[in-house]
């Protein structure tokens, strides 16, 4: 087996009850990264790492396989991802089908496109690294953060580049959150993800959103259909 896309999908979402099979724009919104998954052909098999019988459903529904359920201890608000990748891998390693290759894909990805994650795997082949994962760019530079202290003032937390232009300070870019391309061996064997043994996977920031309060819901509904819109023109 060359390739399986994981997706996590625990059931126990606190700040956005049932947050992997909420409605989002007509669908679930765990079948957004299914049918991106499937429509890609990227993947020998596509299989939601759950510990709730109803994602189960949805997510087998929409043409994945839930061919085990999580443990108990893989479902709690402090299991990693990781973790939970290395779970799925190892039960794979136990039915003699190993893959070369593993990408976790986030559950709540509606923004996710086929181009990057063909990218992803594509990057990771070439450069030799044992990760591809997408990033982004801060909308400002964060040499230029700012800390409230516990008298309530404001002081820089570099204040060195304080004096310094914008376009003179270095660029910084954060975890997209959307997928996690890697060798199969890299995620068993516990390759740190946040090392030189990655490459970045790009993304516009507008196709960057974090979901995981009621605020960050309602904003990536207004840019999905902001964005659906613009492509229908």
């Amino acid at each position: 087996m060359t390739s399986v896309a994981i997706i996590p999908a625990r059931g126990g979402s606190k700040r956005i009850p049932r947050k992997n099979i909420k409605d989002f724009h007509g669908k679930p919104m765990i079948a957004y990264p299914i049918s991106v998954a499937l429509e890609s052909r990227l993947f020998d098999r596509i299989i939601v790492s759950t510990d709730d019988e109803e994602i189960a459903d949805v997510s087998m529904r929409y043409g994945a396989e839930v061919p085990f359920m999580r443990p108990k201890e893989l479902a709690d608000d402090y299991a990693g991802t990781n973790a939970v990748v290395r779970h799925c891998l190892e039960w794979l390693v136990e039915k003699n089908q190993k893959p070369e290759y593993a990408c976790c894909i986030y559950a709540t990805t509606p923004f996710l496109q086929e181009e990057y994650l063909r990218k992803g795997l594509e990057l990771l082949k070439v450069s030799g690294k044992s990760f591809a994962f997408t990033v982004t760019t801060f909308p400002s530079p964060i040499q230029r953060s700012v800390r409230i202290r516990k008298d309530g003032a404001l002081e820089a937390i570099f204040p060195e580049h304080v004096p310094k232009r914008s376009q003179d300070l270095e660029e910084a870019y954060h975890d997209a959150g959307q997928f996690y391309w890697g060798k199969s061996e890299a995620f068993l064997n516990r390759v740190a993800l946040y090392s030189p043994e990655s490459i970045p996977v790009i993304l516009p920031r507008y196709l960057v959103h974090d979901i995981d309060t009621q605020e960050d819901w309602r904003m990536a509904e207004l840019m999905y259909k902001a964005l659906s819109f613009y492509e229908n023109q």
